[in-house]
């Protein structure tokens, strides 16, 4: 009888099974193929993910650092309204490193962590929750434990198994890999996708990434492809995957919970959800007692606590991407220059950092050319 079964070794599974194994809690965790494959999430985040990340993962991991973006509301060759900082903005990192280095701290901190394990039911019952596995010899075991933590993304099998509700919404995104190096200084985001944008992301020695998201109604192969073609990129190891956003109303049950993107706890405005999903996971690491299910209450009102403002905000700077393009234009104009936000804090618009930065505009630092779209 284990204190936790987690589903799905991504950041939020690993990070709250380290959390609940250095808690004293008997935590085991499956993922379903290799840690981290198959890739379907941009590495770009901020600095802050280094603070859940092991030491020297940093060392390991950093690709490239960013120190703004510039937005287009057409193609690459259209204006561009750059927001920068003078120090850097964020990191672009190996991702799939990250969620290796993730699972093995959670391993470090006591937590059983198989891979090529495979949940296939969960059922709940009076006084514990049983899990079925598929093995890699192919075999289905059962496993017990008071509680199960479905971390296993947007189209969460434990979700449904739990007959919790939906997110709000899935959006269809695609990524696709330019091996040409670019260590630039800047993102490029295209208001050009319905509802949603597309991205360009240097890397660094590992390339360029390219991506969008929208709509599952819209073509976002054909989007795709019209992208990387006006800037005149080849692609490989395309990769394409659901995007939830929208936290659903309830994501606990009587024995079980959601965390990361099972839970739709992403930012509404760019859909990323690597650092929400590990602070969720130390919310329900220090809230949840596996032997007492009204403790989930607590993790309920305690994440919802830690990111609602965030993503109502979110949400408002997601409706301006559906704006009409002059209204979208004055806006960029208006306040693009040196900023003081923080990427996952929408919160931080009303800084003092951001408000002195947006009523004393300066020259951007010399390192930095905002106008210079970079290497297509």
């Amino acid at each position: 009888m284990y204190d936790f079964v987690v589903v799905g070794a991504g950041p939020p599974g690993s990070r709250f099974a380290r959390r609940a194994a250095e808690d004293g809690r008997d935590v085991v965790a499956f993922e379903k193929g290799s840690v981290g494959e198959p890739l379907a999430c941009s590495g770009h985040v901020s600095d802050d993910v280094w603070e859940y990340a092991p030491d020297g993962a940093r060392d390991d991991l950093l690709q490239n650092r960013v120190y703004g973006a510039r937005f287009h509301v057409g193609g690459p060759d259209s204006r561009s309204y750059p927001f920068y900082k003078r120090e850097p903005v964020s990191n672009v990192i190996d991702r799939v490193g990250l969620d290796r280095a993730l699972a093995e701290a959670a391993r470090e901190a006591g937590a059983d962590v198989r891979e090529n394990h495979t949940v296939v039911g969960v059922e709940e019952r009076a006084d514990r929750v049983a899990v079925d596995v598929r093995t890699p010899a192919g075999d289905v075991e059962r496993v017990e434990a008071r509680m199960v933590a479905g971390c296993d993304g947007p189209t969460s099998r434990v979700r449904r198994a739990l007959d919790l509700p939906e997110p709000d919404e899935l959006l269809h995104g695609v990524l696709g890999f330019d091996p040409a190096a670019d260590a630039g200084d800047y993102v490029d985001v295209h208001l050009t996708a319905p509802t949603f944008f597309a991205w360009r992301i240097p890397r660094g020695d590992a390339g360029v990434e390219y991506g969008l998201a929208a709509p599952p109604s819209e073509d976002v192969s054909e989007m795709f492809e019209r992208l990387t073609d006006a800037y005149g990129a080849t692609t490989d190891r395309r990769c394409s995957g659901a995007i939830p956003v929208g936290p659903p109303a309830r994501t606990t049950s009587d024995r079980g919970f959601l965390i990361g993107d099972a839970a739709a706890q992403t930012k509404p405005f760019t859909g990323g959800g690597i650092l929400y999903g590990m602070r969720a996971a130390d919310v329900a690491a220090a809230a949840i007692d596996p032997a007492d299910p009204e403790t989930l209450a607590d993790y309920e009102s305690g994440w919802r606590a830690e990111l609602a403002t965030e993503i109502r905000l979110g949400k408002a700077i997601r409706r301006c991407y559906s704006l009409p393009e002059p209204v979208q234009r004055v806006g960029l104009r208006a306040l693009s220059g040196e900023i003081g936000v923080h990427m996952d804090e929408p919160s931080s618009f009303f800084s003092a950092s951001h408000l002195r930065s947006l009523f004393s505009r300066a020259t951007p630092p010399e390192r930095i050319h905002p106008d210079d779209r970079g290497a297509k």
